[in-house]
């Protein structure tokens, strides 16, 4: 089944080594959590030592949130209790497969999700009715089709809520009763119009700080989550490491037998975070672009650069290609980013060319695709 799944669950994705942990997990556990606290953080941060199945493998728990390890700490114990767990932060740092990790350890569902836009219903995500069963025995429980949040009360699991603040205030709102009390109230089946949250429901939410205003969250509905802000990688080699690590499971994934180069990696991740933070490791200022300067940008720009490798049968990644690919990721939101873009060639590009030369040397070269 995996095999024809573009993108896998978490669940699946990481089967063994969730499987192994259950197996070995003898700690503290809240009710309905598939893993204790101690497992679930093990599970996202990596273990030094393997982990023994039944079976007598040995299974590698490898590290998949490279961030702040204390930030993952906090927002596990968040999730033993009755307060939701906001994470907020720039566009892509992993709020998304943070909040995936968590909800795969805890409850063995990563895809229990609410795709927050302006076109999101209360019925999106509570619970909507199936037509015809509705016609022919009226309101009752098997017409009631449920949807995210229903699943999670019924089922005592978490329900992901994915950029919450892109939801109109309204649908928002409809969330506090229900975070306040642990109840859903359902009025169209009377006696039964009562749902009740098992042990282990709980809501993840995610929020771009860029969305900030778009529909901002009431206080009211604030006071429900404990808010953690998930910051942009600041350490080059970090960024380097999951730039690898995201393309080689792609590669897998996708079947592009070519290994990543971790030269170009390096050079990916250091223009990023040069660009994000606008300065260069000699001091030199730089303009910030307006586009969102990511890690998971850059993933996007490696992995597209990869591709086109392999797929037009090339030895080796081009720099070139590797270029325009940048190039077309920093000025999609504005056209005045090129001349940002451009500036930082001429200046840090160009002397780290000078002094260090080879892929360097190739990549100020390749500024003639800056258009």
């Amino acid at each position: 089944m995996e095999n024809n799944m573009i993108k896998p669950p978490v669940e699946i994705r990481y089967r063994d080594e969730l499987q192994a942990l259950a197996e070995n997990d003898n700690a503290r556990k809240p009710e309905n959590w598939v893993l204790s606290p101690k497992a679930v953080r093990t599970f996202i941060l990596g273990s030094s030592k393997p982990v023994t199945t039944a079976d007598g493998r040995q299974i590698e728990i490898r590290k998949k949130f490279f961030g702040n390890d204390a930030l993952v700490e906090r927002c596990i114990i968040t999730l033993t209790g009755n307060r939701g767990l906001m994470l907020v932060g720039e566009p892509g740092t992993a709020k998304t497969m943070l909040s995936e990790l968590l909800s795969a350890a805890i409850s063995g569902n990563s895809t229990n999700t609410v795709q927050g836009t302006a076109g999101t219903t209360e019925d999106m995500i509570k619970y909507s009715w199936n037509y015809a069963l509705l016609l022919a025995k009226g309101p009752v429980r098997e017409a009631l089709v449920p949807s995210p949040l229903y699943v999670g009360m019924s089922k005592g699991i978490i329900t992901r809520f994915e950029e919450i603040t892109r939801t109109p205030a309204e649908i928002q709102d409809s969330l506090i009763s229900v975070m306040s009390d642990k109840v859903l109230n359902i009025p169209e089946l009377e006696d039964e119009g009562l749902l009740f949250a098992r042990p282990g429901f709980n809501i993840i939410g995610t929020a771009n700080i860029r969305d900030k205003g778009v529909n901002e969250m009431s206080s009211a509905l604030k006071r429900r989550f404990n808010f953690e802000t998930v910051d942009p990688v600041k350490d080059i080699r970090l960024e380097k490491q999951i730039i690898m690590n995201e393309v080689e499971q792609s590669a897998i994934a996708d079947k592009i037998d070519m290994p990543a180069d971790t030269d170009v990696a390096e050079l990916l991740a250091m223009t990023y975070h040069e660009l994000r933070e606008g300065i260069s490791d000699t001091g030199t200022k730089i303009e910030k672009p307006s586009a969102v300067m990511s890690t998971a940008e850059a993933v996007s720009v490696y992995y597209q650069t990869l591709s086109n490798a392999w797929y037009y049968e090339q030895p080796r990644m081009s720099i070139d290609e590797l270029t325009k690919n940048l190039t077309n990721a920093v000025c999609k939101d504005s056209k005045d980013d090129l001349d940002k873009l451009k500036s930082y060639f001429n200046t840090v590009v160009k002397q780290r060319a000078e002094k260090v030369g080879g892929l360097w040397k190739d990549y100020y070269s390749a500024r003639k695709y800056l258009k």
